[in-house]
């Protein structure tokens, strides 16, 4: 069961800043849409990809953990992203921590692993709307085109010179996800509201 009453009296890295997103988000009148999604479940999770280990953790969470490189897989309210070789991020609702990490070191029988709730590490900016890849190219090196980086990537990169994992979300116009350590969020806020100025 979700942990909601914690995560209740927890405040979000980003905070302080929601009216200053919000107001970027209608300034540029749906250009682009600045959001914190606050409080995910992020565990990142190490096993051996060809062990028979793995594909019971991706029974577990209903859905296959990626073996490409730099993809997302997504089963329901989870989401597993490729990092490398033998290891994932896996991103649920908030709260699920406990839960989810359960569930994979049952699946993984005695098999070793390592499974470590990075949840309180990192905030998430929901960077949307039809020109979000355009702003997050300002501050990017990747080739951010649809063909190379579209729906269903992922990548540990750079943004504004901030270390992030950048996930390209997989639903229609859902835009990406930058998944930011907490104690350089409000850099990597100031950059995006100074660089969203022009759409407004």
């Amino acid at each position: 069961m979700a942990d909601t009453a914690s995560t209740a009296r927890r405040r979000s890295p980003l905070a302080h800043a929601a009216d200053r997103l919000a107001a970027a988000t209608r300034s540029s009148g749906g250009a682009i849409r600045l959001a914190e999604l606050p409080f995910l479940t992020q565990l990142n999770v190490r096993l051996d990809a060809k062990s028979p280990a793995a594909d019971a953790v991706g029974l577990a969470l209903g859905l296959q953990l990626p073996l490409e490189p730099d993809t997302v897989v997504r089963g329901g309210e989870l989401r597993a992203a490729w990092l490398g070789p033998d290891e994932w991020l896996v991103a649920g609702l908030p709260g699920s921590q406990r839960e989810l990490e359960s569930r994979i070191r049952s699946a993984a029988g005695g098999v070793p692993l390592s499974v470590t709730d990075v949840s309180a590490q990192r905030t998430t900016v929901l960077v949307g709307g039809p020109r979000a890849r355009d702003l997050l190219a300002h501050g990017c090196r990747l080739d951010l085109h649809p063909r190379a980086f579209g729906p269903g990537r992922c990548a540990q990169t750079t943004l504004a010179r901030t270390q992030v994992v950048l996930v390209a979300r997989d639903e229609p116009r859902a835009g990406f996800w930058v998944l930011v350590r907490s104690s350089f969020a409000d850099h990597l806020t100031n950059w995006l509201l100074d660089a969203a100025v022009e759409y407004g």
